[in-house]
């Protein structure tokens, strides 16, 4: 059973950024197609960004240009950079992966393509 662990949330002011970090406990995340979701309060949780074993990228459209998925293969990590950050941002985000492989790139975005999650990191923006 992968265990998927985020970090780097925080409290910070409307344009500043964060980065956020997805670790993985088993497997290197390399061999996994990755989704950043996020779930603000009294909301469903959305898709943020997803990144294929190949390197294929979707963005949720309102977030492309300010939100950056990337991995590192030596630190074995995923990151979600945030910048200009504005207070609709606020919610927690979670990681998440899947080894198996989906043709349709939309298919990285829907919850049920992810076999394992990570508890979430909340992030919070302030006016």
């Amino acid at each position: 059973q992968e265990q998927l662990v985020e970090s780097g949330g925080g409290l910070v002011q409307a344009g500043d950024s964060l980065r956020l970090s997805c670790a993985g406990s088993r497997r290197e995340l390399r061999n996994y197609g990755m989704g950043w979701f996020r779930q603000a309060p009294g909301k469903e949780r959305e898709p943020v960004a997803a990144m294929t074993t190949g390197g294929t990228i979707w963005y949720a459209g309102s977030l492309e240009g300010r939100f950056r998925i990337s991995r590192d293969k030596d630190k074995n990590l995923v990151y979600l950079q945030m910048n200009s950050l504005k207070p609709e941002d606020t919610a927690v985000y979670y990681c998440a992966a899947t080894l198996r492989y989906y043709s349709d790139m939309s298919d990285y975005t829907r919850m049920w393509a992810y076999d394992y999650w990570g508890q979430g990191t909340q992030v919070t923006v302030s006016s």
